[in-house]
């Protein structure tokens, strides 16, 4: 009688599970990419492979026995992070989680972690198939990439409403032009007695308070005219001190912090000041009761990657560092934004940091804040390295505030006016017929160019720069070709004027009044006679 499988051969379905787990043993053992390791159902490790070995650091020996809660940082044990983690995959089956781990030298990568519970055939629990992946280029990778789409939308919120911010302040320049033009014109005419006098000396103090207002909105905007040069910061600061204690008073106390040798700024000095006083004045009044204030400058390098996202290049680094009350993370993020302020109403316009911004930015350089509740606040300024030459960089088209008199005040000239707001136009009109002068008025580009047909017809042209269709500058190109010795006056409040107006050209700042549009008129004569030679004669 013949028996069946008498000589002990395995059966074929052992065969097939020691061969399935045999694979399965070298697919694990193959992996380096992922830690890929068991735990007994207390969390020892019981199994390692070499991934976990790579990614961890520990060799078989040296972490087989031990519990796995020695991957996690002090602070995860501490609250019982491992325990939790195990606790929730025995009742629910599994676990995945993210979060910092520690190597055996003591360095942490970022880990993301998938943990689950094995059953035996009965449903008992007799361990746990723990994954680890290190995730920290990754992690790092997804981060940068937030940050640049944050530093994206602040920087295209920034520009909307600085586009915003400048239109509002274009407009009410006009308004302001109208109205001191129309002061102007009726200071000669109010009689001589205290009380009129007063009153108007108050219009005309509400008139330089909103002409101040305008031109920070035109800071914050990018749109003010700078005139950059080398700077000596520690000059600057140093040469403020006296005006410095006059503002902040005797319970604040400054320091000034500068290197034996400082590299020039390449900025606008004077805005610079109006800068430094601004940060002066919200480091004061962050210390109601008093402290301490401290102004320090270096020079650093900027590479690229660089938090400020400034290009490469080196820096000089200027900082306002007060030990106040601070920013909450919600006010640090709307620090900068125009209008907003945390002061009492009629306290602050909240454009004083966003000016600052604007000088910032329009000096190719940039603005950052760093504070903390209760823990003070530092605003610091980086501005380009200036040149050896150390020169003024300023473009042509700028105004001469010492040219001659004559021109304002000599025989009456026959001048084309262009603006396209009535108001505007209307009171420069007013303002030129009181000087003396014969006036025809054009409300576009198009219609001052009809005005202008015959050649040599005007003996000047004062036209305003932001023009629908034309600017002042092409209206002031286009009637050169008709006749090349006409001087030129360009209104503006805006910088860009500098940009597109030849050298030639004098640039009037709005709002102005009577004395700086007679100074200008003399500015263009004398500037074409320097040019051209004799021109028209005062």
């Amino acid at each position: 009688m013949k028996g069946n499988d008498t000589n002990g051969d395995p059966a074929p379905g052992d065969e097939r599970l020691r061969t399935s787990e045999t694979q399965f043993r070298i697919l694990v053992q193959g992996v380096a990419d992922y830690a890929i390791y068991m735990l007994d159902p207390t969390g020892h490790v019981s199994s390692w492979n070499p991934g976990a070995q790579r990614i961890k650091g520990y060799q078989p020996d040296e972490i087989v026995g031990a519990h796995f809660s020695q991957f996690y940082t002090e602070e995860d044990r501490a609250v019982g992070v491992p325990e939790r983690n195990l606790s929730i995959a025995s009742e629910t089956g599994r676990v995945e989680d993210e979060g910092w781990r520690v190597r055996k030298d003591g360095s942490r990568f970022w880990a993301h972690v998938v943990i689950d519970r094995i059953l035996d055939e009965r449903g008992d629990l007799v361990g746990f198939a723990k994954i680890t992946r290190d995730v920290t280029e990754q992690r790092a990778a997804t981060q940068q990439l937030e940050q640049a789409r944050e530093a994206l939308f602040q920087a295209q919120k920034m520009e909307a409403i600085g586009q915003l911010t400048g239109g509002m302040a274009h407009d009410f320049n006009n308004l302001l032009m109208a109205v001191q033009g129309a002061l102007e014109l009726l200071r000669r005419r109010l009689p001589d007695d205290a009380r009129t006098q007063s009153i108007f000396e108050t219009a005309m103090a509400g008139l330089s308070r909103g002409a101040s207002l305008t031109q920070r909105m035109l800071a914050f905007a990018r749109r003010q005219e700078l005139r950059p040069t080398a700077v000596d910061i520690p000059a600057l600061v140093h040469g403020m001190s006296e005006m410095t204690k006059t503002t902040l008073g005797s319970r604040i106390m400054v320091t000034t912090r500068f290197p034996l040798s400082l590299e020039p700024a390449m900025v606008d000095p004077h805005q610079l000041e109006l800068a430094l006083l601004n940060l002066l004045v919200n480091a004061r009044d962050a210390m109601p009761s008093g402290g301490n204030i401290e102004i320090s400058a270096f020079v650093e390098t900027i590479l690229s990657g660089h938090p400020s996202g400034l290009a490469e290049g080196r820096y000089v680094s200027l900082s306002v560092t007060d030990d106040g009350q601070g920013m909450p993370p919600e006010t640090l993020a709307r620090a900068a934004d125009p209008f907003f302020t945390t002061k009492g109403v009629g306290k602050g316009t909240g454009l004083g940091l966003s000016m600052v911004h604007g000088l910032a930015e329009q000096s190719n350089g940039r603005l950052s804040i760093e504070s903390e509740e209760g823990k003070g606040t530092t605003i610091t300024l980086r501005f380009p390295v200036a040149s050896r030459q150390g020169g003024p960089t300023g473009r042509g088209g700028t105004r001469t505030t010492s040219a001659p008199q004559g021109f304002a005040s000599g025989p009456p000239l026959k001048i084309l006016a262009v603006d396209d707001d009535s108001l505007v136009r209307e009171t420069l009109c007013a303002m030129l017929e009181d000087m003396g002068h014969v006036v025809v008025a054009a409300e576009s580009a198009k219609h001052a160019i009809v005005a202008f047909e015959t050649p040599g017809q005007f003996d000047l042209l004062v036209t305003d720069f932001s023009m629908p269709g034309m600017t002042g500058a092409e209206l002031a190109e286009a009637l050169r070709r008709l006749q090349p010795d006409l001087p030129i006056v360009v209104a503006t409040g805006y910088a860009e004027a500098l940009s597109e107006a030849s050298p030639d050209i004098t640039r009037l700042s709005k709002p102005f009044d009577r004395a700086a549009l007679a100074s200008a008129i003399a500015a263009a004569a004398a500037r074409l006679a320097s040019s051209n030679g004799p021109g028209i004669s005062a």
